[in-house]
């Protein structure tokens, strides 16, 4: 799915990567995980093509093998949930728009966008996948962070893509909003959905999730088995502070040691 090779990337004049590589292979899903500021963020916009890498030879980002991607194909394949995403939105925009928008490529939708009768069969039985039909008609300022947040996530949906990216994806929920959410994370894990997550916090990253690779200060320090990586040692590490790691059915926690 993902093949980064010598790849550097700027953000402004602030050199983010000086010497990426990475892959992940079709279906594997994969929790990139690491202290603020470390570049996780930048790494998943250099996979939806939101950021380009300083072109060098020897250098290069394929994504399903190929250098060239058209990003409208792009967007059927990989949907995206972030709280970033979350606040593009204007607040007179409906939960059934944010859901339709993500057919249509754009942040809402528009007046003059004629929408067909298969756009919004889709958009329903989408919404309902995810029990959301009764936030159809209400103006996404006034739903709960949480219920926001799972609009985004039928957004990203609707086009039954191979691939979802989550980042931080919990950030700014309640207890109940972050539990339903990780619960939808892990079905999509059981039905076959590719899940790339990037988080700070040990709890986003659902059972379903196996392969954690560890992120700080623009460089992958650790990749493999969450079981050999999610460690008292190995995190106490990766944020330079000492913690230890406790599991509940299948959930990571770090605790203060």
């Amino acid at each position: 799915m993902l093949d980064i090779r010598h790849v550097s990337v700027f953000r402004g004049e602030h050199q983010v990567f000086s010497d990426l590589n990475l892959t992940i292979a079709e279906g594997e899903s994969v929790a990139i995980l690491g202290p603020n500021g470390a570049g996780k963020s930048t790494l998943l916009k250099l996979l939806t093509r939101e950021l380009y890498p300083v072109v060098r030879d020897g250098s290069y980002v394929k994504i399903h093998g190929s250098e060239t991607v058209n990003v409208q194909l792009l967007r059927e394949k990989i949907g995206w949930v972030s709280q970033d995403f979350q606040n593009k939105y204007l607040p007179i925009t409906t939960g059934f728009d944010v859901v339709l928008s993500g057919l249509l490529g754009t942040i809402g939708t528009l007046y003059q966008h004629d929408i067909s009768a298969r756009q919004r069969q889709q958009t329903e039985a989408t919404m309902a996948q995810l029990q959301l039909l009764h936030l159809r008609d209400t103006m996404f300022h006034h739903l709960s962070t949480g219920q926001q947040r799972r609009l985004l996530l039928a957004r990203a949906l609707i086009h039954r893509p191979q691939a979802v990216i989550f980042d931080e994806p919990t950030s700014g929920l309640d207890l109940q909003a972050s539990f339903r959410l990780l619960n939808d994370m892990q079905q999509l894990t059981e039905q076959g959905t590719q899940v790339i997550i990037a988080t700070h916090h040990l709890h986003e990253i659902v059972p379903g999730v196996e392969r954690v690779v560890f992120i700080r200060d623009g460089e992958i320090i650790a990749d493999g088995h969450k079981h050999e990586l999610l460690t008292d040692a190995a995190i106490s590490d990766l944020y330079q502070t000492r913690a230890r790691i406790v599991c509940a059915d299948g959930f990571y926690q770090a605790l203060p040691a």
